[in-house]
């Protein structure tokens, strides 16, 4: 995707007051599932041109739904299947601009193009993932990226 300088400050501020917005917004509440909600909430009403985002948990050794906006959606994950498998197997983040090209994608909505999936760590330990899906065919850049995963990090404090 190609971003002017201007744009891409505008991003970077906007990625910064969502991050300020999550913290006032979790701040004093110990309910992981509270905070998991309100955090796909607060991801959904910022993000432009998505189609799902919210959070699988690890659970007995698969990722299981949690708390999200968008369709329904796949109620549990193989750790060996899909983006959000391997991206909690790998304990790290991966971005797929085009998802009918990744090997063994899980398909939960047609309508996804491209695909940002972050884990959640907890004191290095896996605890889920963050999962972002587009319509749009490379939706997803570095700053997108980064600040995603900055996102991650300061959720990962009210866990």
């Amino acid at each position: 995707m190609f971003h002017t300088e201007q744009y891409k400050e505008s991003q970077e501020k906007n990625y910064e007051l969502v991050i300020r917005r999550l913290s006032a917004l979790l701040e004093g509440e110990t309910d992981v599932i509270a905070n998991l909600s309100n955090a796909s909430a607060l991801l959904n009403q910022f993000l432009e041109n998505i189609n799902w985002v919210g959070f699988y948990i690890y659970r007995d050794e698969e990722l299981v739904l949690g708390p999200f906006q968008g369709l329904p959606a796949c109620v549990r994950i193989p750790l060996h299947r899909g983006v959000c498998g391997k991206a909690a197997r790998q304990k790290s983040t991966v971005r797929v601009a085009n998802v009918h090209e990744f090997p063994g994608h899980i398909a939960c909505d047609s309508a996804s193009q491209s695909e940002l999936v972050i884990p959640i760590l907890l004191k290095g330990e896996l605890f889920g993932v963050l999962n972002i899906d587009s319509p749009i065919l490379d939706r997803f850049d570095d700053i997108d990226q980064y600040y995603l995963e900055k996102f991650v990090q300061r959720l990962s404090a009210f866990l």
